[in-house]
């Protein structure tokens, strides 16, 4: 339930809903659309990728000299959690085909679609099969499938979206898989929502020129990942799952060919190697590096780990100096801060206001430039409503979908919605929800081209760890299709790959010259990296903590 002192500018919400309201149901924008150069002014000034300490020079490696992330750059500048003289690679303790790094969605599509092709894999997972963002996302998936809606539509709007960054052979292969996609996920056992006539039930999204967001509620990442997680344990034959066993570093063979990696058994804190004809990184994102102190909509594990590994063995970045911030996280209740809004509810005609109940954006401006408006209208206009905590926040007025949609609609179409608020006596059928931008997706990540192939021979990339195919903004839904499109292209190539490689001597050293690297550029850290998991101790006990560890050992 809402604090007593927000009650004011609740009311107003609700008193300017009846004009809003009318004037959406005249046809009329609500709110324009905002030229390229408002879009241009709004994120330069407010949107935090654009602020000059949100990046920094990375001093080694293949972007040596580029400026990238901040958080990023350290964890890319950090030594790895490995001594390579310890390991005996002519005795490894895995063989495969295929070594899958991530257990969401593009592992598992990779890994089915790699069984197909006759190649056995392994799957390497930090925490358990399916625990990723692709269990987590909302709002739906983006694929051109209706008649007034072609492919090529689909593509401009990515190619738009990304700020013209992409790499338009990426692009074609996303949007051009797209309807082979939805069909192959449906012949699985997706239930998609369909109109009464059985055709596609589709919404718009932020920066769509078609409705082309395809949904199963708003449980869209979870229906599509558990039917692709039942079809990986159907073949347990051919996909072995290593739970709590996440990678921690590639190893290569003496060519310089990708040959598998060294896993970290989380339980035992034992190492194991996997010896692999091809590997196939599908870590997610890095959402829990907390960039800029926001919160995030990640799961617990999204911590990089395959950007390091890959960067470390010399796989070339792109774009590492974007973020993707969600213009709707939830900033209360607090328990639940960061957790996504979809942009569905935008889609469906819920309104993004501001404490005086004025409608200050277009609802479905692009993600990067919605978020912008939102923190130039708490920070800079003062029209934002505080928490108790002292976060801000934009009211997101989803009884307005009630009016437009009818009685009922939020119940059907955003059931996981309802109930989350509930939780937290907040009804969201009759009281606005209150958001702020929160760290949501990696824009950029490891280089691949079209077959989802690194510049490591072996080495393939798939979904959100890979760069190029979102340039420098996502549109919501692409990720979902990048995931399923990618994850496939990897399990394909990378199975034909394995079937005609012989591997040379396995080798760490890469991870040796890598050390050298450091101390060359005379980089002093005691950064350990991939981190795994985040730690949320605050500084206070972390000292008290060490400050007792150490006595102890005294003792």
């Amino acid at each position: 339930m809402y604090p007593a002192y927000m009650k004011g500018s609740l009311d107003l919400v609700e008193q300017t809903r009846p004009k809003r309201l009318e004037i959406q149901k005249s046809g009329k924008p609500v709110y324009p659309p905002m030229t390229a150069e408002e879009r241009e002014n709004v994120l330069q000034r407010f949107h935090p990728d654009y602020k000059k300490e949100a990046r920094r020079v990375i001093h080694i490696g293949p972007n040596k000299g580029e400026s990238i992330t901040t958080e990023v750059a350290d964890m890319l500048e950090a030594h790895s959690r490995i001594e390579p003289e310890l390991f005996d690679l002519t005795q490894p303790d895995y063989e495969t085909d295929i070594l899958i790094i991530g257990a969401g969605g593009a592992g598992c599509a990779a890994a089915i679609i790699a069984m197909q092709k006759g190649a056995k894999s392994i799957i390497s997972t930090k925490l358990r099969l399916g625990d990723a963002n692709s269990m987590m996302s909302q709002g739906g998936m983006q694929a051109a499938v209706t008649p007034q809606d072609p492919p090529s539509r689909h593509y401009l709007d990515v190619i738009g979206g990304g700020h013209f960054d992409n790499k338009p052979d990426l692009v074609r292969a996303l949007t051009e898989d797209g309807p082979d996609v939805v069909k192959w996920l449906e012949d699985l056992g997706v239930v998609w929502d369909k109109n009464p006539d059985h055709t596609m039930y589709v919404l718009h999204g932020g920066g769509t020129s078609r409705k082309r967001m395809h949904s199963c509620r708003d449980y869209t990442g979870a229906i599509i990942l558990r039917t692709l997680m039942d079809e990986v344990r159907n073949h347990s034959d051919k996909i072995t799952i290593l739970e709590f066993m996440p990678t921690v570093d590639l190893i290569l063979d003496h060519k310089g060919r990708c040959a598998g990696g060294v896993l970290y058994n989380l339980e035992t804190e034992e190492y194991f190697t996997v010896k692999a004809k091809a590997t196939i990184i599908t870590t997610g994102g890095y959402g829990r590096l907390h960039i800029r102190g926001f919160d995030t909509t990640n799961h617990y594990g999204a911590t990089g780990d395959g950007l390091i590994m890959a960067y470390r063995a010399g796989a070339k970045l792109l774009y590492m100096d974007s973020v993707q911030y969600h213009p709707t996280g939830a900033s209360f209740p607090e328990q639940i801060a960061g957790f996504l809004i979809t942009e569905k509810i935008r889609g469906a005609g819920g309104q993004p206001v501001n404490k005086h109940g004025e409608l200050f954006v277009f609802p479905r401006e692009p993600r990067d430039v919605e978020s912008a408006a939102f923190i130039r209208e708490c920070l800079e206009r003062h029209n934002g409503t505080q928490t108790p905590s002292g976060r801000w926040g934009i009211w997101l007025d989803s009884p307005l979908i009630e009016i437009i949609q009818g009685a009922g609609y939020l119940a059907k179409n955003f059931p996981a919605m309802v109930r989350q608020f509930i939780r937290y006596q907040i009804d969201i059928t009759k009281e606005p929800m209150l958001v702020y931008p929160s760290l949501h997706y990696q824009n950029g990540g490891i280089e691949i081209n079209a077959k989802s192939e690194t510049n490591i021979p072996g080495l393939y990339v798939a979904g959100e760890a890979s760069g190029g195919v979102h340039g420098r903004n996502r549109l919501m839904g692409n990720s979902v299709l990048d995931y399923n499109v990618f994850g496939r292209r990897a399990g394909k190539h990378a199975a034909e790959y394995s079937k005609h490689v012989t591997l040379g001597k396995l080798s760490l050293e890469h991870i040796t010259a890598y050390e050298n690297e450091l101390k060359k550029a005379r980089i002093k850290t005691d950064r350990i990296a991939p981190v795994l998991l985040p730690s949320y101790t605050p500084e206070d006990v972390r000292k008290r903590q060490l400050t007792a560890h150490y006595e102890g050992t005294l003792r």
